[in-house]
């Protein structure tokens, strides 16, 4: 059975060949990063050096990353772990920010706080899917402790205006963390520019490996409470054993996205206008979710008028791998609350698809995509009366 044609890139990313080299090279040779022998050292090595490749992606210094087992835990080490160092420091600040459209992997964390005192306020996005930040600014006030948001969404690829909510957050005193998890690697992201204390990355969705992820720590942000301890690793902010062989895949990824995002984002776009003009080419209405909202390029989500996306993508089966909200509660019949928060009924989230062209897409395989969504389409329609026009 040939591999389907893979579109479904928010969810996660290949594995860059490059990556997967230095995956293998680095399990192929021992070592524990705290032996104090040539083994270890040379594994220290490794950890260093993709440190160093992870923190010149986003700009950052090397002694601000702290490698994670994923965006999730990142995720959870900042919100939860920020919160609970912040608030010992500003013990009259207890309420939390987040936006509408937070992946679960935060909106979680943030909710857990309330059984710790904490308020959680749900800030707003415009119906293209960007933060308001007019509401953003009415809600900022002196009891702020931490803010969280996304800097490119899940399900729309929209991106957040990051370093203006930084803005304003700081502004009234409180701390804020990004969740960049879909940014690296597909758009710029330099945390000077962003201006934020704390920054969620992940490897797989970077065209590295599943099982590593980082949170960046500026050098001026409270350094947030261990969720994990007992080994006193990096800095006894993350105990464990470091996964050599996934930071080295993570750091080599990092460095073909430095290299590639002059050309990754291009290639990506061209890819997906192309496949938007030909399913219109082929009588399908189709349209962006995200209407003019800036969105990464190459990705999006994609409305497809009289289509059921669950049926659509079943229908598609093994030749084209496509998803209709986040990999993470797309087993869930309730729709995406991302989705609920822009304002689409029920029927209407019901059509939309997410699609996001790679950098190993080929225009032939836009081609035959098309070829098979306009067919489960057409098959899509019989089984629920629907014409197309």
């Amino acid at each position: 059975m040939n591999d389907p044609i893979y579109l479904d890139g928010f969810a996660t990313l290949p594995l860059a060949p490059e990556a997967q080299a230095a995956i293998l090279d680095a399990w192929s040779r021992p070592g524990n990063a705290g032996s104090p022998n040539a083994a270890g050292e040379r594994a220290a090595r490794i950890i260093a050096d993709g440190r160093a490749a992870i923190a010149a992606l986003i700009g950052a210094a090397p002694d601000e990353i702290i490698f994670t087992s994923g965006a999730t835990e990142a995720n959870n080490l900042a919100v939860v772990g920020a919160a609970r160092a912040l608030a010992r420091i500003h013990p009259g600040r207890r309420r939390i920010l987040m936006s509408a459209i937070e992946h679960k992997a935060v909106i979680e964390p943030v909710r857990s706080l309330e059984a710790e005192g904490c308020s959680v306020t749900i800030v707003p996005v415009t119906p293209t899917g960007t933060i308001d930040l007019e509401a953003l600014r009415a809600l900022a006030g002196s009891d702020i402790l931490l803010a969280s948001f996304m800097l490119v969404n899940n399900e729309l690829g929209t991106i957040q205006p990051v370093g203006e909510a930084a803005a304003i957050i700081h502004e009234a005193g409180g701390s804020i963390h990004c969740d960049a998890a879909q940014a690296l690697g597909k758009i710029p992201v330099d945390v000077f520019d962003l201006d934020v204390d704390y920054l969620s990355l992940s490897a797989h969705k970077c065209y590295g490996p599943m099982g590593i992820g980082a949170l960046y720590v500026s050098a001026g942000a409270i350094k947030p409470d261990a969720l994990l301890v007992g080994g006193n690793q990096q800095n006894g902010l993350r105990s464990g054993t470091e996964p050599v062989a996934l930071i080295a895949g993570f750091a080599e990824a990092a460095r073909l996205a430095h290299s590639a995002l002059g050309t990754d984002p291009l290639h990506g776009e061209r890819l997906l206008s192309r496949l938007l003009d030909s399913l219109r080419e082929r009588q399908l209405r189709v349209t962006l979710v995200s209407g003019d909202a800036d969105r990464v390029p190459g990705g999006a989500a994609i409305a497809i008028a009289g289509m059921d996306g669950d049926t659509l993508s079943a229908l598609l089966g093994s030749q084209v791998a496509i998803s209709t909200g986040s990999a993470c509660t797309s087993g869930q019949i309730r729709i995406s609350h991302v989705l609920e928060a822009i304002g689409l009924s029920e029927q209407e989230a019901r059509s939309v698809i997410r699609v996001f062209c790679n950098r190993y897409n080929t225009e032939g395989e836009i081609l035959s995509a098309t070829d098979h969504i306009v067919a489960a389409a057409s098959r899509c329609a019989l089984a629920t009366g629907e014409v197309r026009q």
